[in-house]
């Protein structure tokens, strides 16, 4: 082997570590800023789901027609 070829191969070898270090370390940067990303608000003016009023409305609903059927039942028996 000349000089050429061993500065070379040593040169590859310094770049492949560089490259992926980087490479790493962009990735788990990446990954690491989801998780640690602060919570955003929710919009007010885009609000499409149910209000508040509504979700409570349901829930009294659903557990009226629970307890209704748990009557229905106790009577039965």
């Amino acid at each position: 082997m000349n000089a050429n070829q061993i500065i070379n191969m040593i040169m590859r070898i310094i770049m492949r570590k560089a490259i992926n270090k980087g490479i790493d370390a962009g990735v788990n940067r990446a990954t690491r800023g989801r998780q640690s990303a602060p919570p955003q608000q929710p919009q007010l003016d885009d609000h499409d789901g149910p209000t508040q009023a509504e979700v409570r409305e349901q829930r009294r609903a659903r557990r009226a027609a629970r307890q209704a059927r748990q009557a229905a039942k106790a009577e039965r028996k």
